[in-house]
């Protein structure tokens, strides 16, 4: 159709353009007859091959928050944290209620008759005598590794590996405390005492567990006219350098409670 249409047209202007008009009647009859030809539109025609993918867009407005999700599963354990500060020392407990009565014993032996009236002085004397030995031979025993002692005091290190809160208590089974030096001369003396038996530190009764940077005895008494703190000391190197060592130099130095070394223990003399 589109070929008959194009023909028609060329013809139509070959007619106008090659042809002679003569006259005007004879133009307009030709025009009229190339008029009623009407030129139609072509068939729609096939489809084109695919284009190649165009530029990356631009990125789009940012949508709206979405709602909240349900809740997750619990994950699993973290390891362990650090351990802790050392709490205070709590006090003394009350009294335990009185045990039961045991059973009664056999009847004795009637004893013989004896007048002991002169003796019984002495024999009260003797038995406080022996009382008192009994004391010290007890105190001997707890400390028989060897001693170092001041007029109103004796030292003993003890050659346990324990941590600062199981040193104190093996102090305490022993009858005393961790060694607490509290002059120069009493510093001086177990600084000797740690270098005679070649040890370079122990444990000592001092510390800043209830407040950071307040360094007190074991007592709860402050450190008031004498410390021997090694140069630098105390200065809490890891964080948690909370209790006191003694070096065989007789120095200072704030460790972590945790560590295991040897301690000094200190016991009140008997009085005579």
């Amino acid at each position: 159709m589109a070929g008959v249409s194009a023909t028609r047209l060329t013809f139509c202007l070959s007619l106008l353009v090659l042809i002679p008009v003569h006259s005007s009647s004879e133009a307009e009859n030709r025009s009229d007859t190339c008029l009623t030809h009407t030129i139609l539109p072509g068939p729609k025609g096939d489809a084109g091959e695919k284009g190649d993918t165009g530029e990356i867009g631009k990125p789009g407005k940012e949508g709206q928050t979405g709602r909240k999700g349900n809740k997750g599963d619990i994950g699993g354990s973290g390891d362990q944290g650090l351990l802790g500060k050392i709490g205070p020392i709590g006090s003394k407990g009350d009294k335990g209620n009185k045990g039961l009565l045991g059973l009664p014993g056999g009847k004795g032996k009637a004893g013989s008759f004896c007048d002991c009236g002169r003796y019984r002085r002495a024999v009260g004397q003797l038995d406080l005598k022996v009382s008192q030995l009994k004391s010290s031979l007890k105190f001997v025993k707890n400390v028989i590794a060897g001693i170092r002692e001041t007029d109103e005091k004796f030292y003993y290190i003890v050659k346990e590996e324990r941590g600062y809160r199981d040193a104190l208590t093996q102090c305490r089974i022993r009858g005393g405390t961790l060694a607490m030096p509290k002059d120069a001369a009493t510093n001086s003396l177990l600084a000797e005492y740690i270098s005679s038996l070649g040890l370079l530190r122990v444990f000592i009764g001092i510390n800043d567990i209830e407040k950071e940077k307040q360094f007190v005895y074991i007592d709860g008494s402050p450190l008031q006219g004498f410390s021997s703190w090694r140069s630098g000391e105390p200065n809490d190197g890891s964080g948690q350098e909370d209790c006191v060592e003694m070096l065989s130099s007789g120095a200072w130095n704030d460790v972590e409670c945790n560590l295991t070394i040897y301690f000094v223990c200190e016991f009140m003399k008997i009085p005579k």
